[in-house]
Parts: C-alpha cells; structure tokens; sequence
C-alpha cells in the first residue's frame, strides 16, 4: 500500500466540508478508524466522513458505493452507512470522499460474536436480502464472485508461504478443502449481490451479536456462494450450520462447496494481513489473525460433512 502524502486531520476535514458541504461544517469531527483503503472520521452523531488515504482502486470504490447502496441499503435487515454526499477532488485533497450515515458497534474483529444463534440468523437474513438478481449493469467483482479456478494460483502460493512461516499446522488438509471445492459445479444461475468483502472488520457487533455491516467497496454481482463464506469467518463453532438452515433460498451441496473454498480464501486473506506484523512482511493487522486461524480450523473439522 501507498498512504496519501496528504496528512488527513480534523481541520482538512472541515475544510473539504467547508468547501463542498457547508452545511455540514460546524458538526463536531473526531478520528473513528483507519482501514485498509479508507480513513472513518465521525461527523456529528448521525454521520461520518470516509477518504481513501490508501490503494488508488479505493476513489472508484467509494464512487461505486455512492452509485449503488442507496437503493440497496433500505431492503437490508441490518444497519449499513448509506452514501449522502460526494465530494469531489480539490486543492485540498486529490481523491473523492463521501459522507455516510453513521453506524455504531464494534468490528467484529475487535469484539467476536458469542451469540452464535442469534448472529447466525442476523447475517442469514441479511445476505438473504441482499442476494437478490443483480441488473446487468451492476459492477463485476474484481475476480470476486466469479469461478474459484481463477484465485488457484493465489491460493497456492499464499498456502505455501503460509505453511513455511509455520501459520498452517495441516496444509495438506487446507488443500483438500480447497481442491474439493475447486471440484464443485460452477454457478450458472443469475448474478446477484454480494458484499464482497465480509471479514471480520466490515461487520459490526453489540452485545455478541452482528448489529451492522460496513464498508460495500466491493459491493459486486456474482457467485452468492462468495458472501456465504462469511459463515465460517465471522461465527463460532456450529454457527455455520445454524446460518445455511436459516439463509433462503437454501444453498445447495455444490453452493457449500464454493463457499467453503472462498473461506479459505478469506482466511489466508486475513492470515497473510493479520500475522504480517509477526513476520516483517507489509501491512499488519493483529487482529485479522485469529479469526483466519479459527475459520480454517472450521473448515477442517467439518470438511466430511
């Protein structure tokens, strides 16, 4: 990642405010998170300020975000940060930005779901909803969504690298989960929505259970198996199973199969980011490591069922 040599403080985004949304400017602007490609900054109670300060696709996310979700965003269950303005690039700072409501929790990260049921049933209606047929103008995914077979060398070497730094204690079982899955029938029904992008620091939590989900930068159409994966990433043991008797349609055998291969995706995702720190490798987030370590776990345990 390349950060913006542009230092995103309070003031600058007064400024932005002061010079695209007057309105908003005298709202109280306090720092909510640096994520992987954006900055959250908190305006007032009921909004929040999101500029990317990371990877160049994040300016073509946030306007992808700002085109789509609000017509989406009234047919979810759970609460998500709907797009209210754009604002363009300035002098001030040279990429888009966009205000969104605020929604409140803790990422799932930093405060893991004990509620399995309830959080199960929560994520199952929320990807029910949002698993609709997408319209053919709707975004491609970035290989999101799309066949497994296109991510095998990703997954190949991440594995590798992973099993010599010693993060994976079975890889020939991993392998298996994956080649499985790999072997599966293909989606050949509609493409509908997906979020895209849901680990652990894009869903939210309170009290145990999933509150919200955030960040739709890869807001796609494809392969509703992609989002199913969540299942084993973001809930506990035995939360999988409670989430596909409770997601409609119900996902059939080779559906399953693909979602638990775009789980092991997720999960050396997370692995490579989270324990990059650990290794001096780039990037590092403590927290992405153990949800991955736990997911592929999962994954293991449950392979012959």
């Amino acid at each position: 990642m390349t950060h913006t040599k542009i230092e995103i403080t309070a003031e600058l985004i007064r400024d932005l405010l002061r010079e695209q949304h007057p309105d908003l400017a005298d709202l109280p602007v306090e720092l909510g998170a640096r994520g992987w490609d954006n900055q959250l900054w908190r305006l007032g109670d009921d909004l929040a300020v999101r500029l990317p300060w990371a990877t160049e696709s994040a300016d073509v996310l946030l306007r992808k975000e700002h085109t789509w979700v609000p017509a989406l965003a009234p047919h979810l269950p759970l609460p998500v940060p709907v797009p209210q303005r754009l604002g363009e690039p300035s002098e001030l700072f040279p990429r888009p930005w966009i205000v969104t409501t605020w929604v409140p929790g803790e990422p799932a990260d930093r405060a893991p779901v004990t509620r399995t049921e309830d959080a199960a049933e929560g994520l199952a209606a929320f990807l029910t909803a949002l698993h609709r047929t997408a319209p053919d103008e709707a975004p491609t995914g970035r290989g999101r969504g799309g066949p497994l077979a296109e991510a095998s060398g990703w997954v190949a070497e991440q594995l590798a690298s992973a099993t010599e730094l010693g993060l994976v204690p079975d890889p020939d079982a991993v392998r298996a989960v994956w080649e499985d899955a790999l072997a599966a029938p293909v989606w050949t029904g509609p493409a509908r929505w997906l979020h895209g992008d849901l680990h652990p620091a894009n869903v939210l939590t309170d009290s145990g259970t999933i509150c919200g989900v955030i960040d739709f930068g890869d807001l796609c159409a494809g392969d509703p198996a992609h989002d199913l994966a969540a299942a084993w990433i973001l809930l506990p043991d035995g939360g999988a199973e409670h989430f596909h008797r409770a997601y409609r349609p119900a996902a059939d055998a080779a559906m399953l199969r693909r979602a638990r291969g775009w789980a092991v995706i997720t999960a050396l995702m997370l692995m490579h980011v989270g324990d990059a720190g650990v290794h001096g490798r780039p990037g590092g987030k403590a927290t992405w490591g153990p949800p991955a370590h736990d997911a592929l776990r999962r994954l293991i345990a449950t392979a012959d069922r």
